[in-house]
């Protein structure tokens, strides 16, 4: 009853309206004239997350890996912490209340690596996302316009968009967390330099996929079958996962490229081959190590188009324009000084984070007081950038 309370709030506010319009046009396909009822209503703020923290408390308790909660209060907290409640990480009952329910003493070093953390996702998600958000809106609203060169840049804007809002805000959450000396899970740990598919989703929104994982794939049998159920559950797993980022056919085809990348790997069984950090020598090993990671960052930039687009169709001619159009050649506008700019800081945010990979702590280890002095100019440097908006869109 609880599951079905949950998941049914979340199917009205979030995908009832998709499922009507879906449907009506499917019998509109058919000759069978509808009009559909849609529900003109506002999406609650962070309604997927808390739902999920809900469903995850339930089940805990049922599976016994937990007890019932109490006290109301203590609970309320667990469901509605306001820190990760807009974008996550993702909470578990068997992490999050044990924290809440004892006391806890101010600890200076742990506020000092909070605020350090906070600041870098407000980098993240200042600096780097909404710089880049500028210019892939203005690249995927004007595609048809652009150029081959353009449109890469496009997705590859939009990468470091996603990457900077998702990860930049579950930076803030934990730092913020961290004054309140509460421990939130960790959601991202540099997914750009994942060697293959598997790596980059054990890597990216930690917290979602492990939450699939012990919810939805291990109770479907996970691995434990043959190889025509590990197939078969993959594909729920990546489906349903593009189907929770938003209500629009363009996510599911998301997520089901992400299935087909991931389907080699599990064929071969070497969907667990790089589970540690990656590191580079100074050997041929560290080329193709580097190539890997190169083809896994555009794959993922590939399947990022279908997340951006506002349709299926307008991710296909998207795709379609980078391989039909092929001019590579230069054509500067007034502003092209904004796109070395742009392309300067993702390439010092890159080395950043590259640097910061073996951490525990984005900010932290050997390069930690050039890192913070890094955050405050790129704040202050956001000055530099107080008129790109002025301008509609933009042509290598």
């Amino acid at each position: 009853m609880s599951i079905g309370v949950n998941l049914g709030f979340l199917g009205v506010f979030k995908y009832y309206n998709f499922f009507a319009s879906s449907l009506s046009e499917a019998l509109n396909g058919i000759g069978l004239s509808t009009s559909p009822l849609l529900l003109n209503i506002v999406l609650p703020v962070g309604i997927s997350f808390y739902t999920f923290h809900g469903l995850s408390y339930v089940i805990d308790i049922y599976l016994k890996r937990i007890k019932a909660e109490t006290n109301f209060v203590d609970y309320s907290l667990f469901v509605s912490y306001f820190p990760l409640l807009v974008a996550g990480p993702i909470e578990r009952a068997t992490h999050l209340l044990p924290q809440v329910k004892v006391k806890r003493h101010f600890d200076f070093e742990k506020a000092k690596e909070g605020v350090y953390q906070f600041l870098w996702g407000l980098v993240k998600k200042v600096v780097i996302a909404d710089t880049c958000a500028t210019y892939a809106n203005a690249i995927f609203d004007n595609y048809s316009a652009m150029n081959s060169l353009s449109l890469i840049l496009g997705a590859v804007y939009f990468a470091f968009q996603i990457y900077g809002d998702f990860s930049g805000y579950s930076d803030m959450a934990l730092g913020m967390s961290k004054l309140f000396g509460i421990d939130l899970l960790r959601n991202f740990n540099y997914p750009y330099f994942s060697r293959d598919i598997a790596e980059f989703w054990r890597r990216w929104h930690i917290s979602l996929s492990s939450w699939f994982r012990d919810y939805l794939y291990i109770p479907l049998g996970g691995s434990s079958g043959g190889m025509g159920m590990k197939i078969r559950n993959t594909f729920i797993i990546f489906l349903v996962s593009g189907f929770w980022h938003g209500a629009n056919w363009t996510f599911i085809a998301w997520g089901l490229i992400n299935a087909i990348y991931f389907l080699p790997l599990l064929l071969l069984n070497k969907n667990r081959s790089n589970m540690e950090t990656v590191v580079l020598q100074r050997n041929w090993d560290s080329v193709r190590v580097f190539g890997s990671i190169l083809t896994t960052f555009l794959m993922s930039c590939l399947a990022w188009i279908f997340f951006r687009a506002s349709s299926i169709s307008q991710a296909l001619q998207y795709i379609q324009q980078i391989f039909t159009d092929q001019h590579f050649t230069s054509q500067f506008l007034k502003n092209q000084r904004y796109n070395y700019e742009l392309l300067f800081l993702i390439a010092a945010f890159v080395v950043v984070e590259w640097n910061s990979r073996i951490q525990v702590e984005p900010i932290s280890g050997k390069y930690s007081g050039i890192k913070l002095v890094l955050c405050l100019a790129a704040i202050l440097a956001l000055g530099t950038f107080s008129d790109y908006k002025e301008f509609i869109y933009f042509q290598f």
